[in-house]
């Protein structure tokens, strides 16, 4: 039946971990299958081409594993392979993008800052969602080098990424942003030490939560939301070492399988 078959979500590594805890905790009852492609993290540093094959492949990989849906699990895939995707594939394929828009219409300061990968934020997607959205406010665009490599190898408590943090936020602070948009599925996981540097009044935001609610809507549209509610497989593969995506996903160690995965 097509409504068990499993949602299929992919990308550059651990970071979309943050979309699927969202997803699960709206549908628990859904099978899963996460493609964690660490051995060619980050795309952000990659070409607009090399983006969109890794996405194909990894797409076509979920397909063949008979998955219902695909969700794009990384901004840069998102914003560089979408429109591709979505053309050369049969089935709904749901992308997430950085939130400008909700970012945009809340400040109260007139500026926004953006933390997203080079990919992301130089890609055509990005750009017409910036101009549409943040017409009449400032917005201090940051590329976060180094943060993905750091997150990747569970270095998330070193004083190498609390001394990148400052860097990258130390602008925005000056253009006195109310609103820190992380436009990266990786960047959810630095919100904790984020949370320690930042001044209250600035708010931080991602996309995990309406991709979430995005990912139900669709389901529901094409009639394949799951109704059964036995316990449902979540399986993760990545071709990398899996000791930082078993510690990411340390909370839900007793329902899940993780494995080396050739792909």
């Amino acid at each position: 039946m097509l409504q068990t078959k499993p949602i299929g979500l992919f990308d550059s590594g651990v970071g979309g971990t943050s979309i699927w805890k969202e997803i699960h905790a709206l549908l628990p009852y859904e099978n899963t299958l996460y493609l964690a492609d660490s051995k060619h993290a980050p795309y952000g540093t990659k070409s607009e081409d090399e983006i969109i094959a890794l996405s194909i492949k990894n797409t076509e990989f979920l397909i063949k594993r008979k998955c219902k849906m695909i969700v794009v699990a990384c901004n840069t895939a998102t914003t560089n392979a979408i429109s591709i995707l979505r053309e050369k594939f049969d089935v709904p394929i749901i992308g997430i993008e950085p939130a400008i828009k909700p970012a945009a219409l809340q400040t109260k300061t007139g500026s926004i800052g953006i933390l997203a990968t080079k990919g992301t934020l130089s890609s055509a997607l990005f750009h017409k969602a910036a101009a549409e959205f943040t017409k009449d406010i400032s917005v201090v665009e940051i590329i976060g080098e180094g943060l993905v490599p750091l997150i990747e190898n569970g270095k998330l408590n070193t004083p190498e990424l609390t001394a990148l943090l400052f860097k990258y936020t130390k602008p925005m602070v000056a253009a006195s942003v109310d609103y820190l948009v992380l436009g990266c599925s990786h960047y959810p996981y630095l919100i904790p030490k984020l949370l320690t540097i930042l001044p209250d009044n600035i708010t931080i935001i991602d996309s995990g939560a309406a991709v979430a609610r995005q990912t139900k809507s669709l389901l529901e549209k094409n009639d394949l939301l799951n109704i059964s509610e036995s316990k449902p497989e979540l399986e993760f593969l990545t071709n990398s070492d899996t000791a930082t995506l078993s510690k990411l996903l340390e909370e839900y160690k007793a329902n899940i399988t993780i494995r080396l995965g050739d792909f």
